[in-house]
């Protein structure tokens, strides 16, 4: 996987002010805060700071916390026991906390390094372990409305006028393999992908809704994609994206991890080259720099969505 080392400026905190679409009376305001993190953690520093990172997490007041994927590193075993240290590590924060699966814990389980591991298998343990319930991980929990039994990973739920969405999309071409014909695997989950995010985007507008969000982890390439380059795995999911956004009045949020590279910004484009503007993509932190970012909805703001990110240790602590 590839690592980019992150930008100077986020070792400050970043603000990013999305593009207005409504104007709500004050009275009828509404305010929520949501945190994300992804890609940790990767060595045995990340896990013994972890804790303490995302205890300072939930005392910033956030009402959940998403991990969007990869909570190892790359060439770690997949082994039970990492699975069920991960578990219990989330399980253990006091907000509801949501996991959303990346490729280092199944997708390339295979490698020898990994452990030589089926990865259908290993996401079957994965589902068992951190999907099996209707609720979130933390000690308090949200109640998620599930996709089916057989993908629980894509979930979703509602907070306000904002539908929140996660999704399996893992890094690695979303194994589908780089052969012209794809992974029976790939087959079999992505048009549930596919599907769950056009049911979920009719839902946001039938209900009147003003945004949403999507969680998952792959970087799939908006760039290459506004190119006509897009990888043979994400090609679908960018096209449906972009079709969606554009058919839909509010703002679009999406957040992946993967390539390790802290960054709010707008690339998802037109057929015409143009910015879409109501979509923001959000990249997480990852290693070798820890950090999050918190997402703000504010129904009184001149603008919907905020987000902040943030580098671990502070600063002040280095």
């Amino acid at each position: 996987m590839r690592i980019v080392a992150v930008d100077l400026i986020f070792a400050l905190k970043i603000m990013f002010t999305a593009t207005i679409v409504f104007s709500v009376p004050a009275s009828l305001a509404e305010s929520w805060r949501f945190a994300m993190i992804g890609d940790v953690p990767y060595s045995d520093r990340e896990r013994q700071e972890l804790p303490q990172m995302l205890q300072a997490i939930v005392d910033s007041h956030v009402d959940f916390i998403v991990h969007v994927g990869d909570f190892k590193h790359g060439r770690a075993r997949c082994d039970d026991a990492l699975f069920a240290d991960r578990h219990t590590l989330f399980d253990a924060v006091s907000v509801p906390f949501i996991f959303v699966p990346g490729d280092n814990e199944w997708t390339d389980c295979e490698r020898a390094s990994n452990g030589s591991y089926d990865p259908e298998e290993r996401l079957s343990a994965l589902r068992r372990l951190f999907w099996s319930t209707e609720d979130s991980l933390g000690k308090n929990r949200l109640r998620l409305s599930r996709q089916a039994p057989e993908t629980p990973e894509n979930a979703r739920f509602r907070m306000g006028p904002i539908l929140f969405v996660t999704l399996n999309l893992p890094g690695g071409n979303n194994n589908r393999g780089l052969a012209e014909t794809p992974r029976k695997e790939f087959q079999a989950r992505n048009p549930k992908v596919l599907a769950w995010v056009k049911e979920s985007f009719a839902l946001a507008r039938q209900e009147g809704l003003r945004g949403i969000v999507l969680f998952f982890q792959a970087n799939p390439g908006f760039r290459q994609h506004a190119e006509g380059l897009a990888q043979s795995g994400y090609r679908d999911f960018l096209d449906l994206l972009e079709q969606e956004t554009r058919r839909f009045a509010g703002q679009v949020v999406a957040v992946h991890g993967d390539t390790h590279h802290s960054r709010i910004d707008h690339p998802l484009e037109d057929g015409r080259g143009r910015a879409l503007p109501n979509f923001t993509r959000v990249e997480t932190f990852g290693y070798p720099r820890m950090g999050w970012t918190r997402g703000i909805v504010d129904t009184a703001a001149p603008e919907l969505f905020r987000f902040e990110a943030t580098a671990w240790p502070p600063l002040l602590h280095q």
